[in-house]
């Protein structure tokens, strides 16, 4: 029997917390930062046996521009996949959630993980890279790319910049923002509220589920990273940075300090974080760490999967354009007001 649970609820968090392959994202707190952003509506969907959940998944209840409902596990989040403690209950899920978003008058359910069965249609959508680590961080720095990574930490460590964890919400929300503004600019995509960033200071980065690394040289941020660290896995979600300090290479100092002090305080991996298919650059840079590149596969229940060059139509080609050539309130603007609507 499927059953709807609130994401406070014990059974949830047991189940999620016992689960040896639930990622950061899994984390109650991670669904609650969101829906309480954006407005969605929480909840997690659990398949029941005999009084113990057997499978289920965190869901936001989320409403288009139109008005239109659909359930996502989850939106902004790079890999979610369903949970379960055995492949029969995994196998029975498709269905029931059939079941229950038809009840419930949902268009369909949005996995941001592999489901399969006839009820489920799945694609690969990006990639994702993953790093094993080990107690000694020397050897994986030694398998490291010799003159792509290796020489580019040396020189960073070599270099003025300074590392500092933030220890204040300030920190996020006024040195990293500020980062993260002009590089989303520069990339042409509208900004997350600021907002989120006050929330996910709170309810994610202060309680210990990660935290926010920044690289300064003198006064100046540099870049800075935030990471999600949980249940054996230290995951990178969002990245910045000063263009005219990169000769300086702060990233490669950030990431080497990320997987170093994750060896040592017995993480089982390293989550690069998602990557675009077409974006070879980036792919290039995660896989000359040592990390293995895999397909990350989306599913709907009720849905067929998009079809190629979903997302990256003509208009978002314009609104990329108006945003890199338009200052940074127009950016921030647009975040403000649309950014929901991504979801």
């Amino acid at each position: 029997m499927l059953v709807r649970l609130d994401l406070d609820d014990a059974r949830w968090r047991d189940f999620v917390s016992s689960a040896e392959e639930a990622l950061p994202f899994h984390h109650p707190s991670w669904a609650s930062l969101l829906a309480e952003c954006y407005g969605f509506r929480p909840f997690a969907l659990a398949l029941e046996e005999e009084g113990h959940i057997r499978a289920g998944l965190p869901v936001l209840e989320v409403r288009g521009l139109l008005g239109g409902r659909r359930w996502s596990s989850l939106p902004f989040t790079d890999h979610c996949p369903p949970l379960a403690t055995t492949q029969a209950a995994l196998e029975q899920l498709p269905a029931a959630l059939d079941e229950a978003r038809e009840r419930a008058g949902a268009a369909r359910v949005e996995l941001h993980g592999e489901l399969s069965g006839p009820h489920a249609a799945s694609w690969p959508t990006a990639v994702t890279h993953t790093l094993g680590l080990r107690r000694d961080a020397a050897e994986l720095f030694a398998a490291f790319h010799r003159s792509q990574v290796q020489r580019n930490v040396r020189k960073a460590e070599e270099s003025r910049l300074v590392l500092r964890r933030a220890e204040r919400e300030e920190d996020l929300t006024e040195a990293f923002y500020g980062l993260h503004l002009e590089t989303r600019r520069r990339q042409g995509t509208p900004v997350q509220p600021r907002r989120f960033f006050r929330l996910l200071w709170r309810r994610v980065l202060e309680p210990g589920l990660g935290y926010l690394t920044l690289a300064y040289d003198g006064s100046a941020p540099a870049a800075g990273a935030v990471f999600l660290a949980w249940n054996g896995t230290v995951t990178y979600k969002y990245g910045a940075s000063d263009p005219r300090l990169l000769g300086l290479r702060p990233n490669h100092l950030i990431f080497w300090d990320a997987i170093r002090r994750a060896c040592e305080s017995g993480y089982r991996s390293f989550d690069f974080g998602r990557t675009d298919f077409e974006n070879g650059g980036l792919r290039e840079f995660k896989s000359r760490w040592g990390a293995q590149e895999v397909p990350l596969v989306y599913s709907t229940v009720a849905g067929a999967a998009p079809a190629a060059g979903h997302g990256h139509g003509r208009s978002a080609r314009a609104l990329a354009t108006v945003i890199r050539r338009s200052p940074a309130w127009v950016c921030r603007g647009l975040g403000e007001a649309l950014y929901k609507y991504a979801a």
